[in-house]
C-alpha cells in the first residue's frame, strides 16, 4: 500500500516528499493509516487534532489517544477543544458546518504559523462517492460531480487511491489501533444515511462501484478541463470591463452553444447561483430595466447587454468640499479640484469635466447620491429638467444611475457628475477664475 501512497502523490503532483506535511487526524481508522503511510514512506509531518466537545469523554479520549499516537511517530501534536455547539448556536449554522469552520480556520492558523505548507486529510475514494451523491442529489454543475479532488489549493487527499476495504485490510496487517466516532453510527446526518443506507443498495447493483467511481471522476475531470477551457475562451470573446462595470455583450453570447450554462459558470463569480442565471437568460428578451441581484451584485439587462456591477454594501453619506480641497473619493472614482484664471483654461466637452464660474459656486459644496424631484438646468438649455428624465435622455442603464452623484451648491446642482453641468455655472466672458473637477475615471 505505500507503494501505491507515493505513486498517487506522485502522478497528482500533491507535494514533495521532503516538504513537512500538517496531518488532520481524528484518530479513525482512515486518519490513523494515513499517518502510517506518512510515517512508513519517511515524509516529514506534523499532526493536528480538533476536539469538538461534541461527545464529552469520548472527544477528550480521542485527543489522548491522538496525542499518543503523535509520540509513537515522534510528531509535533497540535490539539485544540472547540465549543461547537454554542458557535453553532451564535452563528445559525447546524453542528456539521460549525465543526468544519472552526477546524479549517485553526488549520490554516496553524499551517502559517508553522510555516507548513499543506494539509492532508484522509478522504478515501468512498468518501469521494459519498460527496458526489450527496452533492447531485442537492444539485449541482460539473464542478461536484467530481467528488473530492486530490488537490485543492494548499489542501490534500493523498489517501483518494483507497477504499475503505483497502484502509481496513492495512489496519488488520499491520495491527493498528484507531477510535471509532459513535456518531458515525447515526442517520440523522445526511452523509451517514448516505454511507450506511444508500450506497449499500447500489452496491447490489455494482459491488465494485468506488472504483467505477475513480474511472468515472477520471472522465468528468477532463470534461470539467474540457468545459472551463471553453467558458474562458467566451469571457475573452464577449465579456469587457470598463469603468468598474462588467459588460457581457448579448448578440455574441447567444452564437455560444449552450449559451445559458457558459452564461451560468459566468456569473458564478460575482456570487450568482444557477437558478437566477438561468432566470436572466430566459428573461433576457424582455427589454431593458430588468435587474436581479446577488448579495455581493446587481446584473442590469441593457440594450442587448449585460452589466454587472458591484452593490454599494455601504450606506453613502453626503461628502463636503471646500474651496482649498485637492481631490476626495467619490464611490468607484476620485474627484480632483483646482482653480485657474480664465485666460488660461482651454475648454473642453469632457464629460470628465466640469468647468465652473467660481464666483457663482457657495463653499462648503456637497456631493451627494441622485434622489426623485432633483432637477437642473443642463448647459445649452433654458429650463429646468428632472434628474430622471435626463438619465432616459442619456441611455443611463439601471445599474449606473444608482452610481449617478451631483455636486451640490446649496440647493442648486451643479454638475450631474460625469455626465454634465449646470448651465447657471458655466463659465463666461465675464469669469475672471475657473474652479474645475476632474474625474479620474467615467462613472
Amino acid at each position: 500500500m505505500k507503494d501505491k501512497f507515493l505513486a498517487f502523490i506522485e502522478e497528482n503532483h500533491l507535494f514533495h516528499v521532503d516538504q513537512q506535511i500538517l496531518l488532520a487526524v481524528s484518530g479513525g481508522m482512515d486518519s490513523v493509516v494515513m499517518a502510517d503511510l506518512f510515517f512508513k514512506a519517511n515524509v516529514p509531518f506534523a499532526i493536528a487534532h480538533a476536539n469538538f466537545g461534541l461527545r464529552g469523554e469520548e472527544s477528550d479520549a480521542d485527543e489522548a489517544f491522538v496525542k499518543k499516537l503523535a509520540k509513537k511517530y515522534k510528531a509535533a501534536c497540535f490539539t485544540r477543544i472547540f465549543a461547537t455547539a454554542a458557535f453553532a448556536k451564535d452563528e445559525k449554522v447546524s453542528i456539521q458546518m460549525a465543526a468544519r469552520a472552526l477546524r479549517y480556520t485553526w488549520f490554516y492558523e496553524l499551517m502559517e504559523l508553522q510555516n507548513i505548507p499543506f494539509l492532508a486529510t484522509a478522504h478515501h475514494q468512498n468518501d469521494a462517492l459519498e460527496t458526489a451523491l450527496l452533492n447531485f442529489t442537492k444539485g449541482t454543475g460539473i464542478s461536484g460531480l467530481h467528488g473530492i479532488l486530490p488537490k485543492s489549493g494548499n489542501i490534500i487527499r493523498p489517501m483518494l487511491f483507497a477504499t475503505k476495504e483497502d484502509i481496513y485490510d492495512y489496519l488488520v496487517a499491520r495491527q493498528l489501533v484507531w477510535r471509532e466516532d459513535s456518531s458515525n453510527e447515526s442517520n440523522k446526518y445526511q452523509r451517514n444515511l448516505l454511507r450506511n443506507q444508500v450506497i449499500p443498495l447500489l452496491k447490489e447493483i455494482n459491488p465494485d462501484i468506488e472504483h467505477t467511481f475513480v474511472n468515472t471522476l477520471s472522465r468528468v475531470k477532463g470534461a470539467e478541463k474540457v468545459f472551463y477551457r471553453i467558458v474562458e475562451e467566451a469571457v475573452g470573446y464577449t465579456v469587457t470591463n470598463a469603468g468598474g462595470h462588467i459588460y457581457i455583450n448579448l448578440e455574441k453570447l447567444e452564437q455560444l452553444p449552450e449559451a445559458g450554462i457558459v452564461l451560468a459558470e459566468i456569473l458564478k463569480k460575482y456570487h450568482f447561483n444557477f437558478s437566477q442565471a438561468k432566470q436572466v437568460w430566459d428573461r433576457r428578451d424582455e427589454g431593458s430595466g430588468k435587474y436581479f441581484d446577488s448579495p455581493t451584485h446587481r446584473i442590469n439587462i441593457d440594450r442587448g447587454q449585460f452589466i454587472i456591477s458591484k452593490k454599494n454594501l455601504q450606506q453613502f453619506h453626503s461628502l463636503e468640499v471646500m474651496q482649498n480641497l485637492k481631490a476626495i473619493e467619490v464611490g468607484r472614482v476620485t474627484l480632483n479640484f483646482s482653480t485657474q484664471v480664465r485666460e488660461k483654461v482651454a475648454i473642453t466637452n469632457q464629460k470628465a469635466v466640469a468647468l465652473l464660474d467660481l464666483e457663482r459656486l457657495k463653499f462648503p459644496l456637497t456631493i451627494r447620491k441622485w434622489k426623485n424631484g432633483d432637477w437642473f438646468i443642463p448647459l445649452g438649455m433654458k429650463k429646468k429638467k428632472k434628474l430622471s428624465d435626463f438619465m432616459i435622455d442619456e441611455k443611463i442603464p439601471l445599474n449606473l444611475k444608482e452610481e449617478v452623484f451631483l455636486l451640490m451648491s446649496g440647493d442648486s446642482v451643479v454638475w450631474v457628475i460625469g455626465h454634465r453641468i449646470d448651465d447657471r455655472f458655466k463659465i463666461t466672458e465675464s469669469t475672471t477664475q475657473v474652479y474645475q473637477a476632474k474625474l479620474s475615471s467615467i462613472l
